[in-house]
């Protein structure tokens, strides 16, 4: 028979004092409230509280994927380095991959993701088209070498992932699976009462053309969202093409001007009393392949590392010795008269513009009324799309001006394509017995990092404030002097009559002055407090408090059994 849960009884230790390494609200509550436990950089125990969220959120994942008709399975975690040879990513993954060799000299990784440990599984076996579309799907620890482990839950060495693979006859088919996935993550957010942005996203190590991110909205987040809220559009910054609102120079004759000083873009446009975004900047590089090259930019806008990788390959900013290697002038470089072998590469923002102010190859000058076309060449240039979308850029749907924000991000979904059945040959034979490949999608939610985001987006001074949906527990009970043969019965029977009514209750049964009892409720976040007092039990009621805000109502003892099980059975997932 279902009982409550005593506190005296529960391992949850809470801190006093806020952890000198917790830099994030989600860290630093979680560790505070007894939930989490670091036993390494990057690896977290998950205590009790917080592991019945975990699961809570797993349930609702699961519930989602079995609604779409996605399977769930299980692969093993150590994943055989041949298979990420056949891909072509044990090299491409990059030290973030964790490797391991056994007695017998085999190379293994511990899994981040598992499209080739899925991809080698379905091979063997889904052989013809009569057996598609298959989604299979698990949720299981994932492993990632991070630099800097950091920010508790949101950046660790070992984290908990659901993820899930799709394979389809055709691209069409491709596509359901895909948009079928994107929908269960959305309603997967607003279950677990996350306020998440569809986010059009770079597709990084996992490959493909199409990808989407699920963006938390937090000012804790580490990724950069532009935002439309006229048209709902959302990229995050490495994905965003957002055309630019451009200033543009004076309309004249070349001129060589002398701008002592004048090092920078801020500098410049100080001088000349012009907007930044008039200017333009140029960034020295060396491309992948070794070759100098100087890309022309807005001057009010920043290269993103992201986009500049997929322009440049592994790209690095020219060094003081490689600027005076190669004949240019930090902070004084223009297109007119670059140094033989330089290349010049214009960002796409740039093509509609005719009169620039720029530099002019010689410490201390720029040159102002300058023309493309007329004063430097850019009709065979190379054109690439690097910069950073930023507040006030244009919508690229609607026109409007963009907004930014900071997010999180909790799930993605990818259309891979043939990117990992070409390179492993998985084929199956169509009805005219043709072989083709398969065409696949693999999605991914961060559980842990998904708990993270909700104390992120659900907290207060006083520490959490979880929705019903994902709570430890739904109720907590707090008799504030449980040796008083008058309090202590009124707070077992609403305890014992909520359990009957199916909620999930925690009776705060220690020996503990009140003050103590209020604050630790508090910390931990359960969504609703029931405080029973001798002051208020002699009238007949006791004290109902809302956690998420505050409200505070005297209810009757006997009806608070029914009033409280509707409220939480309305707030569920």
């Amino acid at each position: 028979m279902k009982t409550y849960a005593r506190m005296t009884g529960l391992y949850a230790p809470t801190l006093k004092e806020d952890p000198a390494e917790a830099e994030l609200a989600s860290h630093r509550l979680l560790l505070r409230a007894g939930m989490i436990r670091r036993s390494a950089s990057g690896l977290y125990s998950y205590l009790p509280l917080a592991w019945r969220s975990l699961l809570k959120i797993e349930a609702i994942i699961r519930d989602e994927m079995e609604g779409i008709g996605a399977q769930e399975m299980l692969v093993p975690i150590l994943t055989d380095g041949e298979l990420w040879r056949q891909s072509g990513r044990w090299s491409a993954y990059g030290p973030e991959l964790m490797r391991l060799t056994d007695r017998h000299e085999r190379e293994f990784a511990l899994g981040p993701t598992h499209e080739e440990s899925f991809t080698d599984l379905v091979r063997h076996e889904l052989r013809s088209y009569k057996q598609l579309p298959v989604t299979l799907y698990q949720i299981q620890d994932k492993f990632r070498d991070e630099l800097r482990p950091r920010f508790g839950l949101m950046r660790g060495r070992e984290f908990i992932m659901k993820d899930a693979y799709s394979f389809d006859a055709d691209v069409e088919g491709m596509q359901r699976s895909y948009n079928d996935e994107k929908g269960a993550y959305a309603r997967i957010c607003e279950r677990v009462r996350l306020r998440a942005l569809p986010v059009a996203a770079d597709s990084g190590q996992i490959g493909g053309d199409t990808s989407v991110e699920f963006m938390a909205l937090a000012d804790a987040g580490e990724a950069e969202i532009a935002y439309c809220d006229e048209c709902g559009f959302a990229a995050d910054t490495e994905a965003a093409a957002a055309p630019v609102q451009l200033e543009e120079g004076e309309r004249g004759e070349l001129q060589k001007l002398e701008t002592p000083g004048c090092g920078t873009i801020a500098e410049l446009a100080a001088f000349l009393h012009v907007p930044e975004s008039a200017t333009r900047k140029a960034l020295a590089l060396v491309d992948g392949d070794g070759s100098p090259a100087v890309c022309f930019v807005p001057g009010d806008h920043d290269m993103n590392d992201v986009k500049a990788e997929h322009a440049f390959g592994a790209y690095h900013m020219m060094t003081e010795e490689e600027l005076a290697q190669f004949g240019l002038v930090k902070g004084f470089i223009g297109p007119i008269g670059l140094p033989e072998g330089v290349r010049a590469c214009f960002d796409v923002s740039l093509r509609d513009s005719q009169w620039w102010i720029i530099g002019a190859n010689e410490e201390g000058f720029h040159c102002v009324h300058a023309k493309p076309g007329r004063d430097f060449q850019i009709a065979d240039a190379e054109w690439v799309d690097v910069i950073s979308a930023k507040a006030g850029d244009l919508c690229p749907k609607c026109g409007k001006p963009l907004s930014m924000a900071r997010g999180i991000e909790v799930g993605q979904v990818f259309q891979l394509g043939t990117k990992y059945s070409e390179s492993m040959g998985a084929t199956y034979t169509d009805p005219d017995g043709t072989e083709r490949l398969l065409q696949m999608g693999c999605y991914g939610i961060g559980v842990s990092r998904m708990l993270a985001a909700v104390v992120e987006q659900h907290h207060d001074e006083h520490g959490i404030s979880f929705p019903v949906a994902v709570a430890p527990y739904e109720v907590e009970v707090v008799p504030l002097d449980v040796c008083d043969d008058v309090v202590w019965p009124v707070a077992d029977r609403i305890a014992a009559g909520l359990v009957e009514r199916g909620v999930e209750v925690v009776v705060d049964d220690r020996k503990e002055r009140p003050g103590v009892k209020f604050a630790d409720a508090d910390l931990m976040g359960f969504p609703y407090q029931v405080v029973c007092g001798k002051k208020a039990i002699k009238n007949g009621n006791v004290e109902l408090k809302v956690r998420a805000t505050g409200e505070r109502t005297e209810v009757h003892i006997d009806e608070v059994a029914s009033v409280l099980s509707a409220r939480v059975a309305s707030e569920r997932a």
